[in-house]
């Protein structure tokens, strides 16, 4: 009665949804205890000896209890659906890594079945000598597929008596060695190996029987409760696997000699009580249910890959809801086709190298979750995030140790497949760990920031851009971006007058679509909504707000307003902008350049009076030509002097300073013509130059009014201009020699020209 009760409980029929016992450990333990064990353990032993073998089976095994507990833990910590280490991995490190590690998976599980196809017809051999190996395995594979479009579950209850029929058939043998049937064909103390193949190549040759957690894991879809079964009966198949493989070489090794294991593929039979009648049954069940344990798996990985839309749609159908057909047809055409590779080892070397790449994956997945910090990992099995990563190393080294060519030729396939998965835009609606590792990085590294002070040769350029609509100010967001040269950071802030609570616009909505335009215009920015009572005061305190311990913005860039009080609005906040060391530019602009073929793009620099603005606005000018669209272009320093003392003074400061910092200008000083106002100077000299940059003074409380008019004028007749104040903490010092000692003589320049 228990054991009904148990099978009841452990198999899922209710609900037609498969349990522990049935939908995990039966697929799991059967493709463990498969082909390798009875056709290759013995050639194992017979070419690495007794202790090299038990270190192949020691370090097989710790790599997959590793990714099982893995496995396991995120399991617990999630729901798994279709797919099982696909969607483990695809759900945690995003799509195009899942569908890079998934399409090599499914081939693993389409190739596994031609592995065990192989080694039934082999096994045939016993009583065929000469059976067309690769006719059989054809066969098998044929049958395979007709058994497994039967559903999961009919098919793995069919294998429930081949559990008993392997427990048999080890049985027989350990009684067969323990009772001597071995010794009329092997002397057991002459066990002297000769190893024909090298060590990693015959660990790649074993590894495949220990990857039987994928057949449980493949078939998550289809459990009642993965999040129970999948941990239970994957960690159980796992441990009882590890304890009969460290028996069989033992039972072996004294069974026969080195010679008869490593020639006779079948010295089960040979060991064994009653020989083939208790050997062959066990092995042929084994073999027969493995393959049928991945015919279930592989089909279903191409099932989650066309639900995600990563392979045709049609993938994913299926009938009467016994599986997916239509992907269960195209996993037996591979297998089919993966016969033309000729022989078992050839067959389980390439399984080897691909399986291992997903078992390095996803124990990469659990070592990134547990480093990320997220609150949300909280998996039942708990474990460290160094005992993962060593597995997932373990995994990429034995890779490189079997076989280093094959090992790089399966990551860049992997590779490859992630930048062209990576380059298609597909959205999905989970989070998934690569955002929680980008935050525990950022945070590390906020904390660091904020123990190093600024420095002059720290600084960089962190803009932020008011704008009413983007649409409208996207040549004012690309001068941004040219000023941070992919050095800063670029905020772009749509400043929108009302309440919040009675505006009639989602902010969040219009973030995301200011966001789409800043793709779709080729700029890396980030997008805000500011809800404002009055522009005013709204500029300076989402100006204060804006950014994060270290790397908070430190330039605002406004544009030219259409109303006359609206810059007198931004000229009262300069004050309020250099209480909080932030600069401020206003930006005029024509047009965007366009290139001509012989014209040489020019900025224009100007400076004057006791602002000391002019280090700011020669690094900005700099930064401007960094970009593409500047390449190749001029910077001309200008100036002008009242005298001719005043003039050289100036020449010999600016010469002196330019080779020091590196900047490549000209520098052109002029002596101002009696009758000829600044403003007409400026215009005489920079009327076709392509950007002209000046410094902005600080009007004195009441003063805005009059000189919002003083630079109207200036900036009419001007080609793009910008008018830069200078509020950092660095006033005259922001550009700074390689010895890190301030540059002073831009201060001096200053004085000369006064």
């Amino acid at each position: 009665m228990s054991l009904f009760r148990f099978l009841v409980l452990t198999t899922g029929k209710n609900g037609h949804k498969l349990g522990t016992f049935l939908g995990v450990y039966t697929p799991t333990i059967l493709t463990i205890l498969g082909v390798i064990m009875y056709l290759r353990f013995g050639w194992v032993v017979g070419n690495l000896g007794l202790l090299k073998t038990l270190l192949v089976v020691l370090l097989a095994n710790l790599i997959t209890l590793v990714t099982a507990i893995s496995l396991s833990a995120v399991a617990t910590n999630t729901r798994v659906g279709v797919g099982g280490a696909y969607y483990i991995i695809s759900r945690s490190l995003g799509l195009e890594i899942g569908a890079a590690i998934g399409l090599p998976l499914f081939l693993c599980q389409a190739l596994s079945i031609t592995l065990y196809a192989y080694g039934f017809a082999e096994s045939l051999r016993i009583l065929w000598p000469g059976i067309p190996v690769p006719l059989v395995a054809f066969i098998v594979i044929l049958l395979v597929g007709v058994l497994t479009s039967r559903g999961p579950e009919f098919s793995l209850r069919a294998q429930v008596p081949v559990m008993a029929l392997i427990a048999l058939s080890l049985v027989a043998l350990i009684f067969g060695v323990a009772l001597g049937k071995g010794s009329d064909v092997a002397v057991a103390t002459a066990l002297e190996p000769v190893e024909l193949a090298g060590f990693w190549m015959i660990f790649a040759i074993f590894f495949p029987a220990v990857t039987g957690i994928m057949a449980g894991l493949g078939l998550s879809g289809d459990l009642r409760d993965p999040k129970k079964s999948i941990p239970l009966g994957t960690l159980a198949a796992v441990l009882t696997g590890f304890v009969i493989y460290l028996t069989v070489p033992l039972v072996l090794y004294f069974g026969a000699d080195a010679e008869a294991l490593r020639s006779d593929a079948l010295i089960w039979t040979k060991l064994a009580v009653l020989g083939p009648w208790l050997i062959l049954p066990g092995l042929w069940g084994a073999i027969f249910s493995s393959a049928v344990g991945s015919a279930l798996a592989g089909p279903r990985t191409l099932q989650a890959l066309a639900i995600d839309r990563l392979a045709p749609r049609w993938l994913a159908a299926g009938k009467n809801g016994s599986g997916p057909h239509n992907a269960l047809t195209v996993t037996i055409a591979i297998a089919l086709a993966a016969v033309l590779l000729g022989n078992l080892n050839a067959v389980a070397i390439v399984v080897t190298m691909f399986f291992l790449t997903v078992y390095g994956t996803i124990n990469l997945v659990a070592a990134l979750e547990g480093l990320s910090g997220n609150p949300s990992w909280r998996p039942t099995i708990r474990l460290h995030w160094s005992l993962p990563l060593l597995g997932a190393l373990g995994c990429f080294a034995a890779m490189m140790l079997i076989q280093p060519l094959a090992g790089v030729i399966a990551l860049v396939v992997e590779l490859g497949l992630w930048f062209f998965l990576a380059r298609r835009e597909r959205k999905a609606d989970w989070g998934d760990v690569r955002r929680d590792i980008y935050e525990a990085l950022i945070r590390w590294a906020l904390i660091r920031l904020t123990r190093h002070p600024m420095t002059a040769r720290n600084w960089r350029p962190h803009l932020l851009v008011f704008v009413g609509r983007i649409e409208r100010r996207l040549d004012l967001v690309r001068y941004g971006s040219w000023f941070g040269q992919d050095r800063g950071v670029l905020t772009v802030c749509e400043l929108v007058p009302g309440s919040l609570l009675d505006l009639d616009l989602d902010p969040q909505q219009r973030q995301q679509e200011m966001e789409d335009i800043l793709r779709s215009e080729g700029l890396i920015a980030f997008a805000q909504v500011g809800v404002v009572e009055n522009v005013e005061n709204g500029i300076v305190a989402l100006a204060q707000a804006n950014g994060i311990a270290g790397i908070e913005s430190n330039t605002v860039l406004l544009g030219w307003p259409d109303e006359s009080q609206r810059l007198i609005v931004f000229l009262r906040n300069i004050r309020k902008f250099q209480r909080l060391h932030q600069s401020f530019i206003l930006a005029r602009i024509k047009c965007l350049p366009k290139g001509r073929e012989g014209h040489r793009l020019s900025v224009h620099v100007w400076w004057g009076g006791l602002q000391q603005n002019g280090d700011l606005m020669l690094l900005l000018a700099y930064l401007l030509t960094r970009n593409p669209e500047w390449r190749g272009s001029r910077i001309r320093i200008l100036s002008l002097a009242s005298n001719p003392l005043a003039k050289a003074q100036t020449e010999r400061l600016l010469r002196q300073l330019i080779p020091e910092i590196r900047i490549e200008a000209d520098i052109d000083v002029k002596i101002k013509e009696a009758g000829v106002s600044v403003r007409e100077a400026i215009h005489a000299e920079s009327a076709g130059a392509d950007v002209v940059i000046l410094g902005l003074a600080t009007p004195a409380a009441g003063e805005e009014e009059r000189y919002a008019q003083r630079l109207t004028e200036l900036a009419d007749g001007l080609p793009t201009c910008f008018f830069v104040n200078n509020g950092s903490l660095f006033i005259g010092e922001l550009v700074t020699a390689a010895d890190e000692q301030p540059l002073s003589p831009l201060g001096q320049i200053e004085e000369a020209r006064s």
